[in-house]
C-alpha cells in the first residue's frame, strides 16, 4: 500500500487510519508513506522564516482558501479547508500502535518539487530548505510492515 504527499494533514483520525491501512495490508504486507515533512509544514515562508502551522497535535485547523493546492491561482470561492497537523513522532506512533513493525524511516533534504512554493530552486533542480551551513527535511518516508504472523502483534 502506497500513500503520498499531503496525505496525512486531511485525516483527523491518525490512529483510526493507521488500523485501516494495517487490516488492508496482508501479513508481510508493507505501507510506504511518502509525505511532507510535519516541520516543512510548520513554514509560511523561507525568507523571513515564518512559522503559522502547528507541529503535530492533530487539532482541526480551518482556514478560507481560494484556488486549489494543485493550482493556487485557479479562480474560485473561497470555501474553509480542514486539516490537521501530525508530528513525526506521533506518525510513527499510530504506525506502531495498529500493529505495523516500522523498519525503516528517511527525513529527506531535498526535493523535486517545492509543494509550499517558498524554497529556492538549487542549481541542480532540487529543492532544500536552508538553514545555517545544512539543510532542514522537507519529506520524509516511512516503511512498515504488517507481521507475517498477526495473532503474535498484542
Amino acid at each position: 500500500m502506497i500513500a503520498t504527499y499531503g496525505v496525512l494533514c486531511w485525516i483527523g483520525d491518525l490512529d483510526a487510519w493507521m488500523r485501516g491501512a494495517a487490516t488492508a495490508l496482508r501479513p508481510g504486507g508493507r505501507l510506504v508513506l511518502v509525505d511532507l515533512h510535519p516541520a516543512f509544514q510548520t513554514l509560511a515562508s523561507h525568507e523571513p522564516l515564518v512559522a503559522d502551522w502547528p507541529y503535530g497535535g492533530g487539532e482541526p485547523q480551518r482556514e478560507a482558501v481560494t484556488g486549489t493546492y494543485a493550482d493556487p491561482a485557479l479562480p474560485m470561492a473561497a470555501r474553509e479547508v480542514v486539516q490537521y497537523p501530525h508530528s513525526v513522532g506521533e506518525i510513527v506512533t499510530a504506525a506502531a500502535g495498529a500493529g505495523l513493525i516500522v523498519d525503516r524511516l528517511v527525513e529527506h533534504t531535498e526535493a523535486a518539487f517545492d509543494a509550499r512554493r517558498i524554497l529556492p530552486q538549487g542549481p541542480d533542480g532540487t529543492y532544500r530548505f536552508p538553514f545555517g551551513d545544512t539543510y532542514l527535511p522537507v519529506l520524509y518516508s516511512l516503511r512498515a510492515v504488517s507481521p507475517p504472523d498477526r495473532r503474535t502483534v498484542r
